[in-house]
């Protein structure tokens, strides 16, 4: 698969007496894939994202998306088409009074044809599972739904990537439900790269990729049951692991399961 982002030894401080929020960043983000960036406040995790769509451009290093230099502007509006952002408070991303028409903005904006726009829009809330609140007020759906509707959005403008910042931050656990299956499956079945910035363990298990920060560094990088199985990696962050890792651990057995059921079995065969 070829790289969609790519960032190039990017360091980035907010102002020149503050701490590095970046230190010495490599990184690949390769096209179609499910990225899950996890990490505590402060660890850099959103200054990452932010990086991705040129809303930050580094202090020092590079940042390419789909080789296109973050720091020229002359490549601002193309990044941003490519990249798209959805943000905590799905509240500050609602700008109209119906949510046909809010899923329209973006679209509108860019200058697309009606009829384009109109295929867009019904097409972007058929995949997030919204087509039947069309017309509906967005001020009065659920956290849930207003966040598929921010995410239909972005959507609509067609990009490549779809980066969300704490998507899932201001919403029960009803809500992060909806907003987790709906991007798990604009991956899965659209091909849109994903990547999703957060700091719940439970959203990160179902990615292809697990990235952990601390400190504005990559402290592990691999699959989900690759990450989680540095326990004491884990510990040391202060960050979850699943209770299925954790009651592996504890057991002195191979933590290369995720899943009750192979848990399970992974305890039954350390008993026979």
């Amino acid at each position: 698969m070829n790289a969609i982002i790519r960032f190039e030894n990017v360091h980035h401080t907010y102002s020149e007496e503050a701490h590095e929020s970046l230190s010495g960043i490599d990184l690949s983000i390769e096209e179609g894939t499910f990225v899950a960036v996890l990490g505590h406040n402060g660890s850099g995790k959103s200054t990452l994202a932010k990086h991705m769509n040129a809303i930050l451009t580094p202090t020092q290093g590079k940042v390419f998306v789909s080789d296109l230099d973050t720091s020229l502007e002359e490549n601002i509006l193309e990044i941003r088409r490519t990249v798209g952002m959805v943000f905590q408070n799905p509240d500050n991303q609602i700008v109209a009074n119906v949510v046909e028409d809010d899923v329209a903005f973006a679209p509108e904006n860019l200058g697309i044809p009606s009829d384009e726009i109109r295929r867009r829009v019904d097409e972007a809330l058929r995949q997030v599972g919204m087509s039947e609140f069309k017309l509906h007020a967005p001020h009065l759906l659920s956290g849930g739904q207003k966040q598929r509707i921010a995410i239909a959005g972005v959507v609509a403008m067609e990009p490549r990537v779809i980066v969300l910042d704490e998507p899932t931050a201001m919403l029960d656990p009803q809500g992060r439900r909806e907003v987790i299956s709906t991007i798990t499956r604009l991956c899965r079945e659209k091909g849109l790269t994903v990547v999703l910035i957060t700091h719940h363990m439970e959203e990160c298990v179902g990615a292809d990729r697990l990235i952990v920060m601390s400190n504005g560094r990559i402290v592990a990088d691999g699959t989900p049951v690759e990450v989680f199985s540095q326990v004491e990696l884990m510990d040391r962050e202060g960050l979850s692991v699943p209770e299925t890792t954790r009651l592996l651990y504890e057991l002195g057995l191979p933590t290369d399961v995720l899943d009750v059921e192979s848990c399970a079995e992974e305890i039954a065969r350390a008993f026979r």
